[in-house]
This record gives C-alpha cells, structure tokens and sequence, in this order.
C-alpha cells in the first residue's frame, strides 16, 4: 500500500490542474516576502479587459479575488502570470474602480491570547 501512495503523490507533484492548491505541497510553500507595503486586494466588480489579458490564468485570478481578499505575493507565487502582466492588471483594475485596496499596516498587531 505505501506504494501506491507514493505512486499517487509523486503523479500529483508532477500534474498542474486548476486546483493545484489541493496538493499538500503549496500549502506549505511559504510566501515570499512583499518588496513594499503588502496591500491586499478584491475584487469589487468583474472589470472590462483587453483582449490581451483575455486569459484563463487571468480569469481564474480573477475568480479567486471575488471570493476571497489576496495580496501581491501570493498573486505572483501561485497565479501563472508574470510580474509586467500583474502589474498592468492590477493598474486596470483600480482605473476601472473593480478592486478595494486594502493597506493591512493600519489594522495594528492582534492581540495575544493569554
């Protein structure tokens, strides 16, 4: 049987699908560190795209920040979309008025349990 498991996750390490997040290794590969404030962005509405940026790696990013508030890093660690291309979207978005921008240094440290 340990076999078989191992043939099972040595093919899902190999294999890329949509959900890629349900393979136990991105869940354990840390964020890179943001190159400045780490501002965290959803998306409001669907925006208006270029035919450029017309894509399923775009449109999937998409889909994630309508449900749920992501930052720049983790756009650029598990979205298959190359920094000018992030940016560029990123810039339309907020001309569009599709995305809060959330700046996250305001909130304040959480409070230790004790």
């Amino acid at each position: 049987m340990p076999r078989m498991v191992g043939a099972l996750a040595d093919w899902a390490r190999r294999t890329t699908t949509s959900f890629a997040e349900l393979r136990g290794e991105t869940w354990l590969r840390p964020e890179p560190p943001p190159a400045g404030p780490a501002l965290i962005y959803r998306l409001r509405q669907w925006p208006s795209l270029p035919p450029s940026l017309q894509r399923v790696d775009v449109l999937r990013l998409l889909s994630l920040m309508s449900n749920r508030p992501v930052t720049r890093s983790w756009m650029l660690s598990r979205a298959r979309v190359t920094e000018p291309q992030l940016d560029r979207l990123l810039q339309l978005l907020e001309r569009q008025g599709a995305v809060d921008v959330i700046d996250p240094s305001g909130f304040g440290a959480l409070p230790a349990n004790d």
